[in-house]
Order: structure tokens, then C-alpha cells, then sequence
């Protein structure tokens, strides 16, 4: 079996397209459907149902994709064990994280970490509301809730607050904020609803109670700069806030405690590029611990 093939047909199986992986393997769309089809000749059996949207695994792709990602996995393996004598960390690590975590706090440092090693591409990607470690969607996962499934490396990343917050001017304009019966007529600056993608995010239902005027964002950043900006009342990662002196927190006796998880899939785990960057991260975040928690 032709292995640069089965390379091919195992980025088709994963992109669910074939211009997709196309244009991930950087290979015309020709030679590609002209790869996949050899590759079933060869196999003498049909791999993939070809659609005008798409394509989808028929079984025996189905258990092709299963043996391939456990030969990638392998070559991976090896080809990290054979370079381990080199000193340059290279290659590609992909890292999916939260919004909040990604942009204020993933992005500074591992550009730090990425400026430090010239052969060693990092990618910081937002977290979806699913993803797969064995597809290598990401190598390393950030996420809101301990995973439950899965062959994963797994541990807990810290715990983290989050507070309600108003800007100095919008406090001086509106007036100040002593007690939650204040917060009726308020805008509530919070996120879209039906975007939640884990329980973790429904703290915002505390004071949604209370506050029947909202505006929704679907980033933390696009929050953050509504409430910056002085237009409403929301809640705040609290080391994001902590960037900004124009942000005020209010309601001191309002506070969520919520947790980081950071995890990896077994197969990548032990390469040394991913093996660095997850060292980073958890370094990073521990140096800084005090910042995550406000009391």
C-alpha cells in the first residue's frame, strides 16, 4: 500500500472535503481525487461516498482511517525519537484554547515561545464545541470541563474567577453599583445564549435574573470591549479585567470559580515539540496562579 496515498486519503477523510485537503496538502484538486482513486483500485474497494457538499467514509474508510491514524501516530513517534539528539525543537503544534485564555493570557506568552524557537511553528486556535485530539485537530486542548472520554493525557490546568464589572465612567454616569437590586434597568453585557458550548458558562444566569435589558457578544474580547467602552454591566474574566484600571469590579460578594483543563492525546504526547509547549503553558500558568484568582 502506497503510503504517500493513504497520507492523502487520511486528510480527505478529516478535512470532509477533498479541495479542503487540498489546499491543506497543497496539492491541486486533481491530483488528489486522482490519488484517492488509485488508492481505492489498489484496495479494490470504495473508501469514500463523494458527495457535491463533501465526502463521507464508507466502512472499509472507516477502518482505513483508523490504521493510518495509528501509523501517523507511530511515524510521529519514531521520527521524534530519532531527532531527540537535535537541540532545535521543529515542527507544528497546534493549540486550541478558550477565548478568554487564548487572547489574554496563550497569545503574549507563547509568542514569547515561539519568537524563542525559530524551527517550531505554534498555533493558537479557538477552541470549537468539538474537536478531536486523534484527528489532530489540536494537539494540545484547553477546555472549561474535565473531559470524560477518550485516551487522553489529562490534568488540571488551575482554578480561575470571574467578577462583575463596570467601567469608571460608565459608574460615574449611571451611578455606582452597591447592591444587585441596582442592576435592574442596567445593561447586561454577557454572551449569546445558544453559543454556550459547556455548562461552565452559565454564570451569566445569576444576574441575567436581575438585569432584563442585554446586549450579547459572541467573544469574551467583543464583551470585555463593550464594557470598557462604558456602555452596560457584565461579567469579566477577572485576570483580564486586571489589564485594564478602567475597569471597576462591583458586587465583591458576586464571584464564580471555575477550572482550566489542559489535555493532550497519548499518541503526541511524548514528541518533544508538544512535550515543550504543554511544559510552557503549565509553567506560565502556575508562575501566575495569583492572577487567576481573585479574592
Amino acid at each position: 500500500m502506497d503510503w504517500e496515498r493513504v497520507r492523502i486519503f487520511l486528510e480527505v477523510a478529516r478535512a470532509g472535503q477533498i479541495l479542503k485537503a487540498s489546499k491543506n496538502l497543497r496539492l491541486n484538486h486533481s491530483t488528489v481525487a486522482r490519488q484517492l482513486s488509485a488508492l481505492e483500485r489498489s484496495l479494490n474497494t470504495k473508501l469514500l461516498e463523494r458527495h457535491t457538499a463533501g465526502c463521507t467514509l464508507t466502512a472499509a474508510g472507516e477502518s482505513l482511517m483508523v490504521a493510518a491514524e495509528r501509523a501517523e501516530s507511530e511515524f510521529i513517534r519514531v521520527s521524534s525519537s530519532i531527532s531527540g539528539a537535535n537541540q532545535a525543537i521543529t515542527g507544528t503544534v497546534r493549540v486550541g484554547a478558550p477565548d478568554g485564555l487564548g487572547n489574554y493570557f496563550l497569545a503574549e506568552r507563547l509568542g514569547m515561545l515561539a519568537a524563542k524557537h525559530s524551527r517550531l511553528l505554534v498555533q493558537l486556535v479557538p477552541l470549537p464545541r468539538t474537536f478531536s485530539l486523534s484527528r489532530r485537530e489540536a494537539d494540545i486542548a484547553i477546555t472549561l470541563d474535565r473531559p470524560k472520554q477518550g485516551r487522553l493525557i489529562l490534568a488540571k490546568l488551575t482554578d480561575y474567577t470571574l467578577s462583575v464589572y463596570a467601567a469608571e465612567k460608565y459608574l460615574a454616569r449611571e451611578g455606582p453599583i452597591t447592591d444587585q437590586h441596582e442592576l435592574g434597568g442596567r445593561l447586561f453585557v454577557t454572551h449569546v445564549e445558544d453559543m454556550a458550548y459547556s455548562p461552565a458558562l452559565d454564570y451569566a444566569s445569576v444576574l441575567g435574573r436581575l438585569m432584563s435589558r442585554k446586549y450579547e457578544c459572541g467573544s469574551v474580547v467583543a464583551q470585555m470591549e463593550a464594557i470598557r467602552a462604558g456602555y452596560g454591566v457584565g461579567i469579566l474574566h477577572d485576570y483580564a479585567a486586571q489589564r485594564y484600571p478602567e475597569l471597576k469590579r462591583v458586587l465583591p460578594a458576586v464571584r464564580f470559580v471555575r477550572n482550566y483543563w489542559i489535555t493532550s492525546h497519548p499518541d503526541t504526547h511524548e514528541t518533544r515539540r508538544v512535550q515543550e509547549v504543554h511544559r510552557f503553558i503549565s509553567r506560565s500558568v502556575k508562575a501566575e496562579r495569583a492572577s487567576f484568582v481573585s479574592e
